[in-house]
């Protein structure tokens, strides 16, 4: 038997695989270990095995010195419980070779991307899932307990006393105790690799627990129970025969799709014909779809050369980078995902036989802390209720289908929004991987790590909200950090928009790490090797190719935030010459709000802004110079934009602070106001202005009301100009009755006719008051001229009940009254 090849067919992210592989290698021992995988990945095995090394992770392969934008790479994913993983960790413990051998990475990034991808639930991207459904199972790991697991297990003997071992890391915690084989769950437990399967050393370990499996290196050769090997291997010989079935009846794949599953087979016949002249025990994990095809008789070594000969390669480069059990259940990466893969961590590395149990424990602290109180009797009573299921459906023991549904049935009380609480933080959950400091990679890769931990910001996958003081030197560092992540593509955090309309020295963020952040960091590194060198450069770029004066203006005020002093000069360079070449008021008028709020917050964050002054302030009178033009003959849709427009310019001003650029334009404003060539949604809202400025008083507004308002006006520009006056606030109505007279006089007198038409108007106008102004409104034009004396108005005052609020309010004042 050693000099065939054992073949471990598994299913990727498979804890009952993961279990069955560790098992087998250690009956085996090979010499090395053959994996599904980039080959160009061997050289990173070795960190696999560091002590700071958190599954899940995954393979990034991407194109090395690379400056294309539109960077491809791919992502190897692999899970606790991934056999693949295990085999890794388990080789690395024992100073094993591991060797990948499936299509190099240089051959998949050079192709173009295939039309057709296997999808989500195929036979080829899980034949073990397959046939679960073939047998009636929703889950897969259930049938490879019920099918593989219990009908190959087998006693073990105790371990010898006198076995000694190093304790390996990848191991599952159920390792640690007798049961190996099988879920702590399953009550008929077999324990057929007790703990010395973690001996560092196989070979200087006299009897390592395996019943028989004698290790020593008497003759210098090892010798491994045959019956205990037989036994190991038998489930994989039995997904063998399997999968040759499968393989057979399995629908055609298209061309795409076949032509490269022919040349990933050929590279792993290729791979394994190398291993096998160099040694003689090799072990073959891959997934279980390819085993018929690495099973003697093979096809000739100058076939499988020839099927992948002249295949276009690419420089690549390989890393490790962390991953989440949230990717792995969204099928993306490479092989096949899982549904659940918090259930699936669970289920590898529960420690005990109560598995059910402390799931149904874990579910309950989930919902207590979203304020769902669920008691202990409500666990028990699930645990009840899931092996009850158990037994009525016909199954040894409960899956996580019975368990859903015990927990939706009890702790939920049949709530699905519950459910799905339950599904996304325990059921899929957040698990997020970890890699060492040392692990190579991009160079902007470990600036931003080097930063995260400096600021104390560490990569997690929920998302939560930052609250920063930009007036501490510490938090404007992460608000930087944060804004230059952003300017190159990288997501991490986004602005709460509510903080931000503040526009104070406070910033709030919500922030969320995501693994493909990765790949956006290997792309920024075509810019840079630091984030402040890659922000730079992209914002140069950014700043020559912008479409609008507006794409620049933002670009302007997203540069001062990342404070990015070397590329300021040349935003606003491109901004001048924009300014230069665009005529369009509108576009100036839409340009102007970012750089006010750059003028009026930048200073926050210690930044020379005298020369974006210079260009804001050109702005403001180009925009004077050219808005009596742009505002005549709009129609409705285009008076209510440039109605925006004249709002933004106004704010922008407040921010601004400059009188004299304040006075020219409310000098604009007031030549405009009184056209009646304009929209009266126009000339509305620039008397409001005027008012609110204290440009006007209100006696000169009434006068202009009336006018508006008398019989020879239409009455949809009637209604148009008390929309455009009236909108935003109704304070003004609610505090000023002699302006509610004149709207409540006109409202009065509008004929019936005219009355539908103008109706929507006004209706849009007040229904966005806050209900308390609507109210107040209502009362006083109520009270419109019937005000009576002793009844309190604001023209009659009852010196009578006055007199009664006199000696409090002297009280309060600390005088003396003198009646």
């Amino acid at each position: 038997m050693a000099s065939e090849p054992l073949l471990l067919g598994v299913r990727h992210h498979g804890p009952g695989s993961a279990r069955a592989v560790r098992r087998a290698l250690a009956a085996f021992q090979p010499e090395v270990i053959l994996i599904e995988g980039p080959p160009e990945a061997d050289a990173l095995v070795p960190y696999a095995g560091d002590e700071d090394m958190r599954a899940p992770v995954a393979l990034l392969g991407y194109p090395a010195d690379n400056p294309d934008p539109k960077l491809r790479a791919s992502f190897w994913p692999l899970a606790e419980f991934s056999p693949e993983w295990q085999a890794i960790r388990w080789a690395v413990a024992r100073d094993v070779p591991v060797r990948f051998v499936d299509m190099p990475a240089a051959v998949r990034l050079a192709a173009p991307p295939s039309p057709a991808v296997p999808e989500a639930g195929s036979v080829r991207l899980d034949p073990i899932g397959a046939l679960a459904e073939a047998a009636g199972y929703d889950d897969p790991e259930r049938w490879w307990e019920d099918v593989v697991e219990h009908r190959f297990n087998h006693p073990a003997p105790a371990p010898a006393p006198h076995s000694t071992s190093a304790a390996d890391p990848s191991a599952p915690a159920s390792d640690s105790a007798a049961d190996h084989s099988v879920p702590a769950s399953d009550s008929a437990a077999d324990h057929s690799v007790p703990a010395a399967d973690s001996a560092a050393d196989p070979a200087a370990v006299a009897d390592d627990g395996m019943g028989g499996v004698g290790l020593f290196a008497g003759d210098g050769g090892v010798h491994v129970d045959e019956a205990e090997l037989a036994a190991a291997s038998a489930p994989f010989a039995a997904i063998a025969e399997a999968m040759t079935v499968v393989r057979a009846h399995s629908p055609e794949p298209g061309e795409a799709e076949r032509v490269e599953e022919e040349r990933r087979e050929a590279y792993m016949r290729i791979g394994l014909r190398g291993a096998l002249k160099e040694f003689e025990r090799v072990a073959v994990v891959c997934g279980a779809w390819h085993v018929p095809a690495l099973t003697a008789p093979l096809p000739s070594a100058s076939a499988d050369a020839a099927v992948v000969r002249g295949l276009p390669k690419v420089k690549v480069a390989m890393t490790w980078v962390p991953w989440t059990h949230a990717r792995l259940a969204s099928w993306q990466g490479y092989g096949a995902g899982v549904r659940s893969p918090g259930w699936y961590h669970h289920l590898f590395t529960s420690v005990d036989a109560h598995v059910i149990e402390r799931w149904l424990v874990r579910a309950a602290g989930v919902l207590r802390k979203d304020g769902v109180p669920v008691s202990s009797a409500h666990v028990i009573e699930a645990t009840r209720l899931a092996d009850a299921l158990a037994t009525m459906r016909g199954r040894p023991l409960a899956g996580l289908a019975e368990v859903t549904d015990a927990a939706h049935a009890v702790l939920c009380d049949g709530d699905d929004l519950r459910l799905a609480l339950i599904n996304r933080r325990l059921v899929v959950g957040d698990r997020l991987g970890r890699v060492p400091d040392q692990t190579p990679g991009v160079p902007i890769a470990k600036d931003v790590a080097g930063s995260q931990r400096r600021l104390r910001l560490p990569p997690k996958v929920e998302r939560r909200e930052l609250k920063l003081d930009l007036r501490q030197a510490f938090d404007l560092e992460r608000s930087r950090l944060l804004h230059r992540l952003r300017l190159l593509g990288v997501e991490w955090g986004k602005v709460l928009a509510a903080s931000k309309g503040k526009g104070t020295f406070r910033e709030e963020w919500e922030i969320a790490w995501q693994p493909e952040f990765a790949v956006d960091l290997v792309e920024a590194g075509a810019y840079g090797t630091t984030v402040l060198e890659a922000a730079t450069a992209r914002v140069a770029e950014l700043a020559l190719s912008a479409a609008t004066l507006a794409d620049v203006t933002a670009l302007v005020e997203r540069c001062l935030l990342a404070d990015l002093p070397d590329a300021l000069p040349g935003v606003l360079d491109a901004l001048d010459e924009r300014m230069a070449l665009d005529a369009d008021v509108a576009h100036l008028m839409d340009a102007l709000p970012a750089l006010a709020r750059t003028l009026r917050y930048g200073d926050v964050r210690g930044t020379d802004l005298s020369a974006l002054r210079d260009v804001t302030l050109g702005m403001i009178t180009r925009i004077c110079v050219g808005l009596p033009a742009a505002v005549g003959g709009l129609d409705d849709t285009a008076a209510a934009v440039m109605r925006d427009r004249i709002d933004g310019v106004q704010g922008a001003l407040a921010l601004v602070d400059e009188a004299e650029a304040q006075a020219r334009w409310q000098a604009v404003l007031a030549g405009l106001s009184t056209r009646d060539d304009l929209h009266g949604l126009l000339t509305g809202r620039m008397n409001r202005l005027l008012l609110d400025a204290g440009a006007v008083d209100v006696d000169e507004i009434g006068e202009r009301m009336a006018l508006v308002l008398t019989v020879g006006v239409p009455v949809a520009r009637t209604a148009a100009w008390i929309e455009g006056f009236l909108a935003g606030d109704g304070l003004l109505l609610v505090h000023d009755e002699r302006l509610l007279a004149l709207v409540d006089a006109w409202l009065t007198g509008i004929p019936a006719d005219a009355f539908v038409e103008v109706l929507p108007l006004l209706r849009r106008t007040f229904s966005g008051y806050p209900a308390p102004q609507r109210r107040m409104i209502g009362e006083r034009a109520a009270n419109i001229g019937t005000a009576r004396p002793g009844t309190g108005s604001d023209d009659e005052v009852d010196p009578a009940r006055g007199a009664l609020l006199l000696p409090v309010a002297a009280r309060l004042l600390g005088r003396e009254l003198h009646v």
